[in-house]
């Protein structure tokens, strides 16, 4: 089983990963409340600013302080350095 590293110490399952999106958004804002209200949050930022929202296919989500490309590297297990010399 592969697992993800979500920040500080932290890890998910590769394989029950379903999404990573970018918080801001007002649907994304009323899944973490709806997932807040039926107890299937887990808050794994540590207090700090959420950055990404992991969605998993056992309805749990994550809220996360990494950037979504990071984690999107990490999940497709590509190194960083590779993942920025593609942006340049």
């Amino acid at each position: 089983m592969k697992l993800v590293n979500i920040g500080f110490g932290s890890m998910v399952a590769a394989g029950r990963l379903l999404a990573i999106v970018a918080p801001d958004s007002a649907p994304i804002k009323r899944v973490i409340q709806e997932a807040r209200d039926r107890g299937m949050l887990i808050d794994a930022s540590y207090g700090r600013k959420t950055k990404a929202v992991l969605l998993m296919d056992t309805d749990h989500v994550i809220l996360s302080a990494i950037p979504t490309e990071t984690l999107y590297a990490r999940w497709m297990d590509r190194p960083e350095e590779e993942r920025k010399e593609e942006e340049s």
